[in-house]
């Protein structure tokens, strides 16, 4: 009973943290709180206190689907023999990232502030635990104080007012000067691992958390972390991030959305006056994107204890012959083999983990519907395979004398697509993403190939079934023209379910912000497929133009980040209370 009232009292300062006649004020609260059924009347007191404006205006969501023209194809081309760039530039720029800045409250009512009406709705969080509500009650009640009235000028159209507004301009203007860190020209983005653009992003980052008041820290190969303390700091920590790296001339949404978007969460929720009860933790991984070492997750995999990677990254090279320690130690990361075991988490280091992402698909823009909620991660594997023939003249050798490491090759990007399509599931993808053929001149028969597959599926046993038809047509087809062949699987991971508890929680949040959601798989693989091996993990999707993504046409309006942005806030604001 003691603890319960002690939480109530709590409660009551907190909502009135800034109004007049705090003492008065919790005064009343200590008697409120003398027994159960006086807790449950206060609760009712202050529901009828604000019924009249609450039944003012039915809240109503407007889904704005507006786009840009499409962009004009623009043809580029990368430096010969260069799959990757490496930077040589060194200027740097100097950046000033934009915030916020926290809106005033209302003064001189009676009522409860913008700012406190939001805090009273993320404090009915704790209220229905504390008094022991049936959940079917305390959703009641968090469903009677979601119907606020929208600011005046119409811009707090929604359940939320105006102090639980994200700062959609601020947003846009960070992704637009991250976006200007890049080697290649707009409206295109290359970032690559640890090259000067991808120092420049770091820094901007980092000047964003510490404008944000978190204390950043970074780990050996450059995972950054932007912490917001709660008031029990000893408890698992609510953790949420994505990763700014790009593939070359891709587009600026991709993972940015889930790092800036992170951080606009965090400061939506300082400028709503929320006070964490668990750490809010940013983290913007390492090198997501296989581009440089052909390794993906390369922060989050090592996070996740993946000891194969931590052996054989002291040896790994990208395709300039640059060492992957030679690179970090570039960047400003120096370190020896061993140091990669200090980016290991143990087990439950976070007590959730939720990532924010632009879909990459159609489906959310095609059927209209504004957050998709992720249940699942695909199972993701890369092979690598070459093939090797006797090469030739392309004028003198004669077809039935050719061993053509060239047509093997295609011949297999054919069989992959086969055996994808017969795998008698949607889920099934395949793709040869990489092919390379040596010597490389048009009268010179192919005496090398050089192939990198990607296979994905929700089903693992169902992928790796693929992947043996694929090594088996591999097997015939170098018998066949009578080429070598060697084949190697890099990657070969299992899916990733999201947790019971992570999903209930965004579900909740897009409930409240009265925000029509879809249950969907991801079949693209991200930071949370790895996280989901340390924490319980949740993914929250938003449409992006066309599905379009990894090209510059890739686009996701304010509305719909702002709306991510509103569902990851109050996700994080409720996991951080229980």
């Amino acid at each position: 009973m003691a603890t319960r009232d002690s939480v109530f009292i709590f409660i009551f300062r907190w909502i009135w943290k800034d109004d007049g006649a705090t003492g008065d004020r919790e005064e009343a609260a200590a008697a409120a709180v003398s027994s159960s059924s006086s807790a449950r009347s206060s609760e009712a007191a202050i529901t009828k206190h604000q019924s009249h404006q609450l039944q003012q205006r039915q809240c109503r969501r407007v889904v704005s689907h507006s786009h840009p023209p499409a962009p004009r194809a623009v043809r580029i081309s990368l430096p010969h023999g260069t799959l990757s760039p490496t930077v040589t530039q060194s200027h740097r720029t100097e950046y000033r990232a934009g915030l916020p800045v926290p809106g005033a409250s209302g003064e001189g009512s009676s009522m409860p502030s913008a700012s406190s009406a939001a805090r009273l709705l993320l404090a009915l969080l704790l209220v229905s635990a504390a008094a022991g509500h049936d959940d079917a009650a305390a959703r009641r009640t968090m469903e009677e104080f979601a119907g606020f009235v929208p600011a005046s000028d119409g811009e707090g159209e929604g359940p939320f007012p105006a102090a639980f507004r994200v700062d959609s301009e601020g947003l846009q203007r960070q992704i637009d000067e991250l976006a200007s860190f890049s080697d290649s020209p707009a409206p295109s983005v290359t970032r690559v691992l640890y090259s000067d653009k991808d120092v420049q992003a770091r820094r901007y980052i980092k000047g964003i958390m510490n404008q944000l008041g978190l204390a950043v820290r970074e780990d050996a190969v450059g995972n950054i972390f932007g912490r917001w303390e709660g008031s029990e700091a000893g408890l698992g920590a609510v953790a949420t991030g994505s990763h700014v790296d790009a593939i070359p001339f891709s587009g600026k949404y991709d993972g940015v959305v889930g790092v800036l978007g992170a951080l606009e969460a965090i400061s939506l929720l300082k400028r709503s006056a929320f006070q964490p009860k668990r750490s809010l933790e940013v983290i913007m991984f390492t090198s997501e994107e296989p581009t440089r070492f052909g390794i993906s997750c390369l922060g989050s995999r090592l996070m996740a204890g993946i000891e194969e990677l931590a052996q054989s990254l002291g040896k790994v090279v990208d395709n300039q012959n640059v060492s992957f320690l030679d690179a970090a130690e570039s960047a400003g990361y120096k370190m020896h083999p061993e140091d990669l075991h200090s980016v290991f988490l143990k087990k439950d280091s976070y007590s959730a983990f939720i990532e924010l992402h632009i879909e990459q698909g159609p489906i959310l823009e095609k059927e209209g519907i504004p957050i998709g909620i992720v249940t699942a991660i695909a199972a993701p594997a890369s092979l690598k395979v070459e093939f090797e023939g006797n090469g030739g003249h392309a004028g003198a050798v004669l077809m039935p004398a050719r061993n053509d490491a060239g047509l093997a090759a295609a011949e297999l990007s054919l069989a992959v697509e086969k055996h994808v399509l017969e795998s008698g599931s949607i889920d099934t993808v395949g793709t040869v993403g990489i092919l390379q053929l040596h010597p490389g001149a048009i009268n010179s028969i192919p005496s090398k190939s050089h192939l990198e597959i990607d296979v994905r599926d929700i089903d693992e046993k169902r992928r790796n079934d693929v992947i043996y038809k694929i090594h088996q047509s591999a097997t015939e087809i170098s018998k066949n023209r009578g080429v070598l062949f060697d084949f190697k699987i890099i990657n070969q991971d299992p899916p990733a379910l999201s947790d019971k508890s992570v999903v209930e929680a965004m579900e909740f949040a897009a409930k409240q912000l009265n925000l029509e959601y879809k249950k969907m798989i991801s079949r693209a693989y991200h930071d949370s497929l790895f996280m989901a091996r340390v924490s319980p993990m949740g993914m929250i999707f938003i449409p992006c133009y066309k599905g379009y993504s990894h090209k510059p046409e890739e686009y996701a309006s304010p509305e719909d980040m702002a709306n991510g942005v509103k569902v990851l806030a109050l996700t994080m604001a409720k996991l951080s209370l229980e």
